[in-house]
């Protein structure tokens, strides 16, 4: 039997404890920001093609994602996003910086 209470703590301090913390490495970075993508565009996430320091302690992170699926696969389009994150692991901003097919050689 659950104590009076105990389950009507929805929406405590949980959100925020998340927001705050800090990225403590590359792998952590490369996380957050395939989670913080993933929530604002509706492609499907590939991988991550690279993650270094960024400005004031951040950091950038390539990721990769299937933007028009095709067959045969090789001829699928996908799309690299820079993403930025802030020392926190707050997302503050993203852009392309790459379409190719899957296929294609690195030029």
């Amino acid at each position: 039997m659950t104590e009076p209470g105990a389950g009507g703590r929805r929406g405590g301090s949980a959100p925020s404890t998340k927001r705050r913390r800090s990225v403590s490495g590359a792998g952590a970075a490369a996380r957050r920001a395939a989670e913080a993508l993933t929530e604002l565009i509706s492609h499907r996430l590939e991988g991550v093609s690279a993650v270094c320091r960024g400005e004031d302690d951040g950091w950038v992170v390539d990721v990769d994602v299937l933007e028009l699926a095709r067959i045969p696969d090789t001829t699928s389009l996908l799309a690299t996003y820079q993403v930025e994150l802030d020392a926190a692991g707050e997302l503050v901003q993203y852009r392309r910086i790459a379409r190719f097919r899957r296929g294609a050689q690195d030029q």
